[in-house]
């Protein structure tokens, strides 16, 4: 009788155990409940994000930095370098805090590319895609009014044809290729980024010379 009663209180502290287990992993930092009253997070973005990874492991960020795709950093159009976001995963609830070290994503529709460890944490690695919302971390007094214009980009060549402009900007992360019919002449624009501060532009201008990419600082839509 003893060691029916013994083996009884052994089997439900194992239950016990693995419950709590489960209720930890529930509660995990990358899937914790954002608190939308909190003063210091603020949404202010919601579309589709996108992540990128070994084929730019080990190259140039558009800040300077290496690409490291096991780390928490992420890709925004417009947002300050070294701004920190939370990005909610809006199909499964989890959540990654990321830092700002890179430009992009160019793909329509898509508002955030996410490192591969970032996208790890918010379960996106399989599906490459998710819907999400973005929170700035610490306030947004310093951010631009909206964040989706962006108003200055570098331009690092004019193209007559596609291919050449294609294959300049495969040669530098965060660059893309835009058309524009100059007195009814098709010509492909290779540009880098896309920054809503002017100064911005122009570091990133000077790194990139520093690298042997020559460019100017343009206003977008003065083509």
């Amino acid at each position: 009788m003893n060691r029916s009663i013994s083996l009884t209180l052994v089997l439900a502290s194992l239950m016990f155990i693995q419950s709590c287990g489960v209720t930890n992993r529930a509660g995990s930092s990358n899937s914790k409940t954002i608190s939308k009253s909190s003063k210091d997070i603020s949404a202010v973005e919601t579309g589709v994000a996108s992540w990128y990874g070994p084929d730019f492991h080990g190259r140039q960020t558009a800040n300077g930095e290496k690409y490291d795709m096991h780390g928490l950093t992420a890709a925004h159009r417009t947002l300050p370098f070294n701004t920190e976001v939370l990005v909610e995963n809006l199909d499964n609830g989890k959540t990654v805090q990321v830092r700002i070290n890179d430009r992009g994503p160019f793909a329509k529709d898509r508002i955030i590319d996410l490192s591969r460890g970032a996208a790890e944490k918010v379960e996106m690695i399989g599906p490459g895609t998710a819907r999400v919302r973005i929170y700035i971390v610490g306030g947004t007094e310093n951010l631009p009014e909206n964040i989706k214009k962006a108003q200055y980009t570098v331009q690092l060549g004019s193209y007559n044809n596609r291919e050449a402009a294609e294959k300049k900007s495969a040669q530098i992360r965060s660059s893309y290729v835009h058309e524009v019919t100059v007195k009814g002449e098709k010509f492909y624009r290779v540009y880098f980024g896309d920054f809503y501060n002017p100064a911005i532009a122009l570091e990133a201008q000077q790194r990139l010379e520093g690298l042997g990419h020559k460019g100017f600082v343009k206003q977008k839509g003065n083509d």
